[in-house]
């Protein structure tokens, strides 16, 4: 029975050579990622005294955070070791004892603006460990990575040093090639069924899967009931769970360009290929086409319409999509046309 093993992910170099700060893992569900972090962390702490973060989204996941950190490895490395948590500064954050020893802390992303007024109680954390960063529900902060970026920024100063490393280890089942971080890192769009590892600017990414999980989970009497489920194939084969590669192509020519697009500051084209019968949505779009939408205010510019509910151009592109019309370059394409579909 083989579980993960993050030895060669903590080994790699970015794509410049350097040392990375970011260390994101992903694999399917029950391969023994979270016990392999969860505990270097305590190692690491046992070994150096260095204290670490558990980074969460909102402030309730904070409470009996010990437990869920430290109940499963407990027994299994640690047996006799107790770990307790005590709230901090009105329950911002969370204080984490080993054996009535502090070991380090745990925050909530939705508390970035008090984390940083409180940046001088964390200059002592020298490693961050942020567990589900994807989201199964699709369930996120407000400005997420914005947040987690404000508090690295809060905990990585300190100890006469303006910026001191602090690297970040960040673990998820597969979920969705469209969640925020993929999205401002880049990966959304080099990331396939292909890749083990990559490499970007400051991080580097491993999508592993464990066979003897993978196996166990489909024994399970459970999910045999629901074999069929894309619940069970996004746990045991590790298929990310919001995505469908249905209607991801290519298309060839340029077609006829009907308008562009803009969403979260970002330009897409729609363009007619009238003898196939297809709508496409391109990445690569002329930002002085005439005819210019929105969908959100933020979008919303001089020369743009915002899109309503009832207007007829929507009413249009949504009868095009029920028929199998649509095609698109990419599944950040799809995800921003099915956005605009469903005001």
């Amino acid at each position: 029975m083989a579980y993960y093993d993050g030895t060669k992910l903590l080994s790699m170099r970015d794509i410049n050579g350097n040392v990375p700060e970011i260390f994101i893992c992903t694999t399917n569900r029950n391969g023994g990622k979270t016990t392999y972090f969860n505990r270097l962390m305590i190692n690491r702490f046992r070994k150096t005294g260095a204290k670490f973060m558990l980074i969460y989204r909102f402030n309730y996941e904070l409470d009996n955070c010990a437990d869920k950190f430290f109940k499963d490895i407990n027994g299994l490395f640690f047996p006799g070791m107790t770990m307790t948590s005590k709230p901090m500064a009105r329950g911002t954050y969370h204080e984490l004892f080993l054996d009535d020893v502090s070991c380090g802390y745990a925050i909530a992303l939705n508390s970035a603006d008090q984390i940083k007024k409180l940046s001088h109680f964390f200059s002592d954390t020298s490693a961050m460990l942020f567990d589900e960063f994807q989201s199964e529900n699709n369930h996120y902060c407000s400005d997420e990575v914005k947040k987690l970026m404000s508090v690295h920024t809060s905990v990585a100063r300190g100890q006469g040093k303006q910026v001191r490393y602090v690297p970040v280890y960040m673990l998820s089942n597969a979920v969705t090639l469209l969640n925020p971080y993929y999205i401002e890192m880049g990966i959304a769009g080099r990331l396939n069924s292909s890749v083990n590892f990559l490499k970007g600017d400051g991080w580097v990414l491993e999508s592993g899967f464990i066979e003897s999980a993978s196996e166990a989970q489909k024994q399970s009497g459970f999910n045999r009931a629901f074999a069929g489920s894309g619940y069970v194939q996004y746990a045991a084969e590790n298929v990310y769970l919001n995505d469908s590669q249905s209607f991801i192509q290519k298309m060839p020519g340029n077609g006829r360009y009907i308008c562009t697009l803009k969403y979260e500051d970002k330009l897409y084209s729609i363009k007619e290929y009238a003898e196939q019968g297809i709508i496409y949505c391109d990445d690569h779009a002329d930002a002085s086409f005439p005819t210019r939408i929105t969908l959100t205010t933020e979008d919303h510019d001089i020369n743009y319409v915002m899109l309503k509910r009832n207007d007829v151009m929507l009413g249009v592109l949504r009868d095009l999509f029920k028929k199998g019309s649509f095609r698109f370059k990419n599944l950040r394409c799809k995800a921003v046309i099915l956005k605009a579909l469903s005001i």
